[in-house]
């Protein structure tokens, strides 16, 4: 075996000169890289990995985890991967967060389907992802190998380059648009595709790779950087490299279809309604003769059922404005369905820009409401407080200062029913969950802004979470309610 694998690595390294003095190609690059023969990867190493679309700030990039243990596992033939990996958040001198926890993740694809596994002493849960599974399936053509073989399937179209390379592009499935660099020693060292996102709409995934080495009887990269939306998500050292032994993987029954969007209303006050449901959390207040609504998570999808409940809690009364409390894509993915429904976004100033910048970006892999009305967005910005009122219901938007989970970060106040509502600040516990050892920052920042802002407080509408009180805030950072 150890002669064989000498003698192929002789015969690759001759191909591999031959054929940059004439420039490469897809087929030559297919049988120097070996896609034609490899039916399945597997190749691991560690680094870093970015949480895409949770900047604290517009203008900064994903916060950066450390990765002790990265594997994917990816079978062509069937389209399916997992991908396994260790990470911890890294410690930042300028930002306190939560003391971090090493998490680790199992996540797989299989053709349309995509879904997580978490196992636990008595069962292994499976939990369905099916926003994963377009990025999820692009990881998998996004590989060498694996681009490679698509674009001999896809009927690619090769256009030669100076420098005696090639690009190659095709499309799969009729939608997704694959555009690759093949260097003049036939590596493929760039691949660019697009993907939806409800805030950035078709998003570029551009991954890299380089210093090709021979592991596990393959050239492979020992380096691949992948990024989206303008900013690393993935930046790997390769350690390890495995071809052929990875079986097909199929769909277990729990992750054929995700639950449905559901919205349940709980009336907190004469015409305040809690909407909640799933992971993420809205608040209804009626007004005179419109409705304002907080917060607008997720997608369209979840728009569109919130929506059509205040349409029907609330008869009559259109949705004239939506207040955004932060800019993380789970809190503004549903943005642009209140655009479509011709609300105005209350916002931090700081996020203004960022939107009207995202917006601007091509909606055609999944057109939304937004992207067929062509409506433009209206804007209230503000820095430090913003009140909207009919005169008799006073709503008041503060700036949470010095929070360092975001940097144009908002809480929503109801003087007259006394109710905080806000998001990521502090999640209520569930029954009998051990609190950490040690109090989140962000909840004892929430604290200390109630206290200067003077608000009195008697219910927190938390729009992750369930109901509580100031008491239970004061419970969750370590102070009494005699420490008012």
């Amino acid at each position: 075996m150890h002669h064989f694998i000498q003698r192929v690595g002789l015969s690759m390294a001759l191909s591999t000169l031959a054929l940059a003095a004439q420039g490469a190609s897809l087929q030559s690059a297919a049988e120097s890289l070996g896609a034609t023969r490899i039916q399945s990867i597997e190749f691991s190493g560690g680094g870093k990995w970015f949480q895409f679309g949770q900047a604290p700030a517009p203008e900064l990039p994903w916060p950066r985890f450390d990765v002790s243990r990265y594997t994917a596992s990816i079978h062509y033939d069937s389209a399916s991967a997992r991908v396994q990996l260790s990470r911890l958040q890294t410690l930042e001198p300028d930002r306190v967060r939560p003391a971090p926890i090493e998490q680790n993740l199992d996540q797989y694809v299989s053709g349309a389907r995509a879904w997580n596994q978490a196992v636990a002493p008595a069962a292994t849960t499976v939990t369905p992802q099916p926003a994963a599974a377009e990025e999820r399936a692009a990881e998998i053509w996004a590989t060498p190998q694996g681009f490679l073989k698509a674009a001999l399937a896809n009927q690619a179209q090769s256009r030669p380059l100076k420098d005696g390379g090639v690009e190659v592009s095709f499309k799969l499935g009729g939608k997704y648009r694959y555009v690759g660099l093949i260097n003049a020693r036939d590596e493929v060292e760039e691949v660019r595709t697009w993907i939806d996102n409800p805030v950035l709409g078709d998003t570029l995934v551009e991954t890299t790779f380089s210093h090709y080495e021979e592991r596990g009887g393959v050239r492979f990269p020992a380096h691949i950087v992948r990024t989206q939306g303008g900013h690393r998500v993935l930046d790997l050292a390769v350690s390890e490299v495995k071809v052929n032994r990875t079986a097909p993987l199929l769909a277990p029954e729990a992750a054929a279809s995700a639950p449905a969007v559901t919205v349940t209303v709980n009336k907190l006050a004469d015409g305040v309604f809690y909407l909640s449901g799933g992971s993420h959390h809205s608040v209804a207040i009626e007004q005179r003769d419109h409705v304002v609504l907080v917060e607008a998570p997720l997608d369209e999808a979840r728009s569109q059922a919130v929506i059509k409940q205040v349409k029907a809690t609330i008869p009559g009364k259109p949705i004239k404005y939506l207040i955004n409390t932060h800019a993380h894509f789970d809190h503004s993915g549903g943005l642009r369905s209140y655009v479509a429904e011709g609300a105005t976004i209350v916002t931090h100033q700081d996020n203004i820009a960022y939107y009207r910048a995202a917006w601007a970006g091509a909606h055609t892999l999944n057109p939304d409401r937004l992207a067929k009305s062509h409506k433009p967005a209206r804007f209230a910005g503000f820095t430090d407080k913003h009140v909207l009122t009919d005169g008799q219901r006073r709503i008041e938007v503060h700036t949470l200062a010095g929070n360092t989970h975001n940097d144009a970060f908002a809480l929503v106040y109801l003087p007259a029913e006394k109710i905080l509502i806000e998001g990521d600040a502090y999640t209520p516990l569930a029954a009998g969950a051990k609190p950490p050892a040690q109090p989140n920052p962000y909840s004892v920042n929430l604290l200390d802004n109630v206290k200067k802002l003077k608000l009195d407080v008697a219910r927190i509408a938390p729009l992750h979470g369930q109901l509580a009180t100031l008491a239970d805030l004061r419970a969750a950072v370590g102070q009494d309610v005699a420490g008012k």
